[in-house]
């Protein structure tokens, strides 16, 4: 499930600063590779026994990912649904409390960039 208007897409800062402001909501730098990221959070739905991760995708606008001062630019962001051995499914429901938080916290991730 992509989530729109997040204020999020187009933002830009560098590597550094983006992994320390994402560390301190709790998303963790899963994937990466030469010219992209991924920020994960990881949510439990306890009432329906499931695993969901808020994902906020990143690309490298100037200079390498391995480099603090590479400039990134963020893209969409979107909820997946954990999936057994692993792999996140986009298209199933999302709770309404899941959704609640994400929101919550793609807003401080927002507010935290701005300044």
């Amino acid at each position: 499930m992509i989530i729109e208007t997040t204020g999020l897409k187009g933002l830009k800062d560098d590597l550094a600063h983006l992994d320390e402001v994402t560390t301190t909501l709790g998303f963790v730098r899963w994937q990466w590779e030469y010219t992209r990221a991924t920020y994960d959070f990881k949510m439990e739905d306890k009432a329906g026994n499931a695993v969901y991760f808020l994902r906020v995708n990143a690309r490298v606008e100037s200079g390498k990912l391995e480099s603090p001062y590479a400039i990134l630019f963020l893209e969409e962001a979107y909820i997946g649904r954990e999936t057994f051995p692993h792999g996140l499914d986009y298209n199933s429901p999302v709770p309404e409390a899941i959704l609640k938080i994400s929101k919550q916290k793609l807003a401080q991730l927002q507010q935290l960039l701005a300044d």
